[in-house]
């Protein structure tokens, strides 16, 4: 009999901890049903047929400053990444020889100089002797004959000599255009031939060249859009418009030029990113608050008819919009999809 108080008090405490472990415990979830109105019921719709192309950052046009004559580079005052204006003295090329063709006109128009003076003085003698009656008119006109021969030797040696002086003048390099100096690789002291290619500048206005296949040309027309990777071309827009397509094929590909504001022009010729359109296609566009990804893998919450949810795997890619996602595949016309932070 004296053992039951103490039953009784095991047993009271046994009760009262099981209550106090039963208060403790999580509630169970509570799952939220999804509002019809928040709801999304997957249709087609057309969107801009994009294509990614290659581009490239250029002028315009490019010019060369040439060598006129052949000979020995005697000087190049630009190196690669200066500015010059169009008619700039950047070079010079030397031809001892035309120096000394230069000095033997020289000598010859002094002759000729001499012989025309000499020609002056007895043709101003005979006058007057003619005058006295002493020479008769055929001496006077022989004498003329001489003074006009001998000034036109004096012409024509001096026009050799000028000749001569102008092609030497021809050694000076000019710059063809106003823009930057791209390649000036050719060493002082190097011989040169009549045209060679001294240095190479930029000419016309900065310009985005894009090139696609010929079979898709016929989508491009003056005016279109094109959108540019803002991240190769720092401070530019990240859209140009195209501004003239070229009527000539190079190996399959049609070229374009797409103008933008505030291209850069400290690296000509690097590489961007660009992409056209092309035409337009159906496809599955969803705002992008109705995809959830995990792990680097994109769900859906598909609504079923009985009103359940269940997630399905997708695949994605950026939408015509910030703030939409196009689906690839996982979905289909006609699907029900809950937001994905619905039930959370």
């Amino acid at each position: 009999m004296t053992a039951r108080p103490y039953l009784i008090s095991a047993l009271g405490a046994a009760l009262l901890l099981s209550a106090c472990s039963e208060s403790k415990s999580p509630p169970a979830p509570v799952v939220k049903a999804t509002p019809k109105a928040d709801r999304l019921t997957i249709r087609a719709q057309l969107v801009a047929d994009l294509k990614p192309v290659p581009a490239t950052l250029t002028t315009r046009d490019m010019a060369e400053a040439r060598a006129r004559i052949s000979g020995t580079l005697a000087a190049l005052s630009v190196k690669e990444g200066d500015v010059v204006r169009q008619g700039q003295l950047i070079g010079r090329i030397k031809d001892d020889r035309l120096s000394l063709q230069t000095g033997a006109f020289d000598a010859q128009v002094a002759a000729a100089a001499a012989e025309a003076a000499r020609a002056q003085a007895d043709l101003a003698r005979t006058r007057d002797l003619f005058s006295h009656g002493v020479y008769a008119q055929a001496r006077l006109d022989q004498v003329e004959a001489q003074a006009k021969a001998a000034n036109a030797n004096l012409s024509a040696a001096r026009a050799q000599r000028g000749a001569s002086a102008e092609l030497g003048a021809q050694g000076a390099i000019l710059a063809p255009a106003s823009g930057r100096v791209l390649v000036a690789d050719l060493p002082v002291g190097s011989v040169v031939t009549p045209g060679q290619a001294v240095a190479k500048i930029t000419a016309g206005p900065l310009v985005v060249r894009i090139e696609l296949p010929e079979g898709q040309a016929r989508a491009l027309k003056v005016g279109d859009q094109v959108d540019l990777a803002a991240g190769d071309l720092p401070g530019a827009a990240g859209r140009g418009t195209i501004t003239q397509i070229y009527p000539s094929i190079t190996d399959g590909q049609v070229t374009a030029d797409v103008t933008a504001p505030n291209l850069p022009d400290d690296l000509i010729g690097r590489r961007v990113r660009a992409v056209i359109k092309i035409g337009e296609r159906q496809a599955i566009v969803i705002p992008r608050r109705y995809v959830a990804t995990r792990f680097g893998v994109d769900y859906a919450r598909l609504v079923g008819a009985d009103g359940a949810i269940s997630e399905s795997p997708i695949q994605t890619r950026a939408g015509p919009a910030a703030d939409t996602v196009e689906i690839l595949s996982g979905l289909r016309i006609g699907d029900v999809l809950s937001p994905a932070e619905a039930g959370r």
